[in-house]
């Protein structure tokens, strides 16, 4: 735990007692401050109640007593409407924070050359962040992972010189966090998404931009090009006299890290210098796996990794629970977890890394369906259609690829494995990706990729995947 000391002797109130809302709690406790939590769901007032902090209802209290509100992520700060805490706070004159914003100011009092890399994009930020905490942890650093991966930042080690906290995080944290700092901050991408809750995508691209703005003096932003927000991004960082790192996958640089499927490399004055191999490394198979790793591999060599440190850790990476996990064989067969794959976005990224596919697919249907996928039903041999959604997709491809509605993953895994091992194919790949949400026959997509992964593994003949 990182105890908060920044706030020692003051009442500082907390809303949203989740994760990091409790964790949040603690910390605070742990460096001297007074804390009032609070909470919509009753059940968690209960369990902060449980856990001897002060509980209470911040609508009948008098907020000038506050130094502070710390926020949960998941709770609106600006769009569709601040939330009734955010308007209280700003009514009393108190400044609305987060957690990581509580980590910055620690690191700040305490540790500043400790190093700090942030991670924020659209697409791909959790296997980027785990990628660099398993380079960095492979490369011999005291390493310490978390904020939107999973673990609360606050939970974490405390900085310290030589530490290197890896640490993803949403817009919704970014937007949290005013004195956010890192040594290495990196922004992948910027597509539309949580509209929601930014109101234009522009504001939503600008808060991204204030994780890479805030690097460091003598630090490095590193930022994904190959999309107009970023380009802009890197220019006006550039412009304003911060070091940037470009990285793509699209198109060549005159200074920056380009990958494709088999290598990255460094562009700088009209020469190449490759840097790592990507080839045959299962857990990072794909364009999007490329970029996540060009990024990982800029952030690494920015503290320091040797280039053949860098290689093995590259090599040695698991990937990823639920993205493109690689479950197990049976022959030539492979099957393949991608249940992260919740729309047909993400899915997309799965049916371009593979050839020969036997597609479990379907679950509660999201907004659009697969009709964007069509550019990838030639590499799809057939498809397994599960949950709500398998009148509406069976529907997208009928005369285009051949289905059977399997309802269910018990029916669909035993189903895809049979017509994969008698395909004749070099190389089929049983893939989940459902394009899907799980809500309809699981709690979660965690949920629905450990049923597939047993599932596989309990199939006769199945190899592990190590």
């Amino acid at each position: 735990m990182i105890p908060v000391t920044s706030f020692a002797g003051q009442s500082v109130a907390v809303f949203g007692l989740g994760g990091s809302g409790l964790a949040s709690c603690h910390a605070l406790r742990a460096g001297g401050a007074e804390v009032i939590a609070c909470d919509d769901n009753l059940d968690r007032m209960v369990e902060a109640t449980q856990a001897n902090f002060i509980t209470a209802d911040l609508r009948n209290l008098p907020w000038m007593n506050f130094a502070a509100l710390v926020l949960t992520p998941g709770v609106p700060l600006t769009h569709p409407a601040p939330h009734w805490s955010v308007l209280k706070a700003q009514e009393a004159g108190v400044e609305v924070i987060g957690d990581v914003e509580l980590f910055c100011r620690e690191r700040k009092l305490h540790a500043p050359d400790a190093p700090f890399i942030a991670i924020t994009g659209t697409n791909g930020k959790s296997t980027t962040t785990a990628l660099i905490a398993h380079l960095m942890r492979e490369a011999g650093f005291d390493t310490q992972m978390g904020g939107n991966i999973g673990t609360a930042i606050l939970s974490l080690e405390p900085p310290r010189a030589g530490r290197v906290h890896v640490i993803e995080m949403s817009s919704y944290q970014i937007d949290l966090t005013p004195s956010l700092d890192p040594t290495v901050g990196i922004l992948l991408n910027v597509t539309e998404d949580h509209i929601d809750r930014h109101g234009t995508i522009e504001h939503y691209a600008a808060v991204k931009e204030r994780l890479v703005a805030g690097v460091q003096d003598g630090g490095t932003a590193i930022i994904g090009v190959d999309d107009q927000f970023g380009r802009d991004i890197a220019d006006r960082l550039e412009r304003a006299g911060k070091r940037v790192m470009r990285i793509s996958v699209k198109q060549p640089l005159a200074d920056g890290l380009v990958a494709d499927r088999e290598a990255i490399s460094h562009l700088s004055a009209g020469a190449s210098h490759e840097i790592a191999r990507l080839g045959g490394i299962g857990s990072l198979r794909g364009l999007h796996n490329a970029q996540n790793a060009a990024a990982a591999a800029g952030a690494a060599l920015s503290l320091g990794v040797a280039p053949d440190a860098l290689q093995k850790g590259l090599r040695s990476f698991p990937g990823l629970a639920h993205r493109m996990e690689q479950v197990g064989r049976k022959d030539t067969t492979l099957f393949v977890n991608d249940s992260k794959g919740t729309n047909a976005d993400a899915t997309a990224k799965a049916l371009a890394s593979f050839g020969d596919i036997f597609w479990i697919a379907g679950g509660k249907p999201k907004t659009g369906g697969i009709e964007s996928l069509a550019e990838y039903f030639p590499r799809i041999r057939k498809a397994y259609l599960i949950g709500e959604a398998a009148a509406e997709f069976s529907a997208t491809l009928e005369g285009r690829v051949p289905y059977e509605i399997s309802r269910t993953l018990d029916n669909a895994v035993p189903a895809a494995a049979r017509d994969a091992a008698i395909s004749g194919l070099a190389d089929p790949v049983v893939l989940l990706s459902p394009a899907c949400a799980s809500f309809d026959q699981f709690r979660n997509f965690e949920i629905r990729g450990t049923k597939f992964r047993d599932l596989v593994l309990g199939l006769d003949g199945v190899t592990p995947v190590v």
